[in-house]
């Protein structure tokens, strides 16, 4: 059964043969994966999963411009599909670029459906923070993600060029 739940130090093994598929690199969307983290290590990962779990972008204290997150991890029979992330406010660079909501599925898990219900979780998550709207956006050439977020009723604002290069972004009414 597919589950989302909140980051875990349990799942350190799992999660780094899901982050092995995606590739060198920390371009999976949804985890909150710095180039800095320290995933590998059983005390980096920790400190990681901290992060995500209790500390500023999890609802603590702001810091480094960071807004509070909601982290979660798409889990099926202890191995990890992928990762979502819904950012509560929108700062300049979240509405010019990267939107309230990032998701990504590990290539193997793809084409099952899981992105459009983990981002259906997560619009639930955001009405329940009291969001009235949200924006959520994806490569111009990501076809699938558009039409995830099009399946949940997400409205194409525009196309543009931004510093992580071109984007479609959408609003979604809540």
């Amino acid at each position: 059964m597919v589950e989302l739940i909140a980051p875990t130090v349990r799942l350190h093994d799992a999660w780094l043969d899901a982050h092995r598929e995606w590739g060198p690199g920390v371009h999976e969307d949804g985890f909150g994966l710095r180039p800095n983290d320290d995933v590998d290590s059983p005390a980096g990962f920790a400190a990681w999963v901290a992060r995500l779990v209790e500390g500023p972008e999890a609802g603590g204290p702001p810091a480094d411009g960071r807004v509070p997150c909601t982290y979660r991890w798409i889990v099926e029979d202890g191995r990890v599909l992928g990762g979502i992330a819904l950012r509560h406010e929108l700062t300049d660079f979240l509405l010019r670029v990267a939107g309230q909501i990032g998701y990504g599925i590990r290539p193997s898990a793809r084409r099952r459906g899981l992105a459009t219900w983990a981002l259906g979780r997560m619009l639930d998550e955001a009405r329940t923070l009291g969001l009235d709207r949200v924006l959520i956006t994806c490569a111009v050439n990501n076809d699938a993600s558009a039409r995830t977020i099009e399946r949940h009723g997400g409205v194409l604002d525009d196309v543009r060029v931004t510093e992580l290069g071109p984007v479609r972004r959408y609003w979604v009414a809540l």
